[in-house]
């Protein structure tokens, strides 16, 4: 009994003990707490409170600690966001936003975009709290954008202004001219040399044998009016290329740039038609040489290319071609088997008919080709009921081996034109506040800029850095130009 009245005042004792220094401790601790918020309030206890436009995110300060150089990581930076009277600090900012950014210091640099947050706000917030250049590059790249879009220009401000004109069409209002009036001779040398195939437009010359007049196409062409027309946009196309050449910042891009090379070889049929000219070649006759005129005539079709140097759709296009090329390459390869093996059917079903359009079996590749493309010309058909099923299976099996690469090419067209919208708005946006860049020996302007911030900005909106870098920041006046 004794034992048991010991026990319970132990057991009252320990009780009062805990619960007076649970009061000590509780009646101390706000009063630390005050001490170290009036001193510094990052240092005011191990956690750290953020309130997010009301929704309340908390953190140790050694998460923090691990990029000192970012807002939430600099003490002196984030202090001027400590709300005394709460005791957290309080942003008033995107709040799913602020998930992504408040775990890439949990995961030592880890950074994403939330799938709900469009990539425009998403790097607003992150310039906004000061991660650094390198995460931009990260997103954009996650993106499938460039890291960073370098336009390159040259050192010297009178190039500079040249290339400017001739290579970017929203730098300047002449710049927009210039194009213009490039792409009107493009259509013109086009016309041109189609029209003059129109039998109201050939000159024939008479050639008697045996008393016997025969009248020949006159192919040499340096007597008629397309000649001047030809020669006033070759030499308008050459004077491009100059001016390009000379402008360009970097000789050995330009040699490498695929518009360069189509521009080139545009004109050079037309100066090796001079030369045979100036050298009396005999191409009036049927001879090597009027062969060779007329295949460098024939050349004179890729001026049409020229004009996906003015549609950024035709180039889309050939980067999806050459993206594209392994499932292009599978088509190909499923075509040829197919063609093979329904050639080789058709021709034995229909060998014994009389007549048999199916000579061979290289012949019936012709029928076996415009079958599977559903087009159909009808030149050459099976008449046998064999035949026939043979002809329905080629269609099908063509239709279904066609289209299955279709959905992939697709996702690539679109793919790269979203891209490619994104990227020129942000080098067209640089080229209208281009102005805002310093004069100076700089060789290139890094632009960092989302889709969607191309808005009424003012001038306050770019400011050029030490490193001559043109970033797009936030304005002051945000709320009256966007709509975010």
């Amino acid at each position: 009994m004794f034992r048991k009245h010991v026990f319970n005042f132990y057991l009252c004792m320990s009780f009062l003990s805990s619960r007076s220094r649970k009061l000590t401790t509780d009646q101390q601790q706000p009063q630390q707490q005050a001490e170290g918020t009036a001193e510094n309030p990052s240092i005011s206890s191990e956690k750290v409170v953020f309130n997010v436009s009301g929704l309340i995110f908390e953190t140790y300060a050694t998460t923090l600690n691990k990029f000192p150089s970012t807002l939430l990581g600099d003490p002196a930076k984030r202090a001027q966001f400590y709300d005394p009277r709460r005791g957290h600090y309080f942003f008033d900012r995107h709040r799913e936003s602020f998930e992504s950014i408040l775990f890439y210091y949990q995961s030592n640099g880890f950074i994403q975009r939330p799938l709900t947050v469009s990539l425009a706000v998403f790097l607003e917030e992150v310039k906004f709290f000061q991660l650094g250049e390198k995460v931009i590059r990260i997103l954009l790249k996650d993106e499938g954008l460039k890291s960073i879009d370098d336009i390159l220009l040259p050192g010297d401000t009178f190039r500079r202004n040249i290339w400017l004109f001739v290579e970017y069409p929203l730098s300047s209002r002449y710049a927009r001219w210039f194009s213009i009036f490039s792409i009107a001779v493009i259509l013109i040398s086009v016309a041109s040399f189609c029209l003059e195939t129109l039998p109201l437009f050939i000159t024939y010359r008479v050639e008697f044998s045996d008393s016997v007049p025969k009248f020949i196409a006159d192919n040499f062409f340096f007597r008629d009016d397309f000649f001047y027309v030809e020669v006033t946009c070759v030499l308008w196309f050459t004077i491009e290329i100059i001016i390009r050449f000379y402008s360009c910042p970097n000789r050995y891009l330009f040699f490498k740039s695929a518009l360069n090379i189509l521009d080139i070889a545009s004109v050079l049929p037309f100066y090796a038609l001079l030369i045979m000219m100036c050298f009396e070649i005999p191409i009036t006759r049927p001879t090597v040489y009027l062969r060779l005129f007329h295949l460098l005539r024939l050349f004179r079709v890729i001026r049409v290319l020229k004009l996906s140097r003015h549609s950024k759709g035709l180039q889309v296009l050939a980067k999806t071609m050459v993206t594209s090329g392994r499932e292009l390459t599978l088509l190909l390869f499923f075509l040829i088997v197919c063609v093979v093996l329904f050639a080789t059917a058709v021709y034995y079903t229909e060998i014994d008919s009389r007549p048999n359009s199916f000579t061979s079996i290289p012949d019936s590749f012709w029928w076996a080709v415009v079958t599977m493309t559903t087009v159909g010309y009808g030149d050459m058909h099976p008449k046998t009921t064999l035949g026939k099923f043979v002809g329905c299976l080629c269609a099908v099996a063509g239709v279904l081996t066609i289209a299955l690469p279709v959905p992939v090419i697709v996702s690539n067209f679109n793919y790269f034109y979203m891209k490619e919208k994104e990227n020129e708005e942000l080098i067209n946006y640089a080229l209208l506040n281009r102005r805002n860049i310093r004069e100076n020996n700089s060789s290139s302007v890094n632009i960092s800029r989302p889709l969607g911030w191309m808005r009424k900005y003012d001038e306050d909106v770019a400011s050029v850095t030490e490193k001559d870098t043109l970033y797009i920041g936030r304005p002051n006046n945000w709320s009256k130009h966007s709509n975010f």
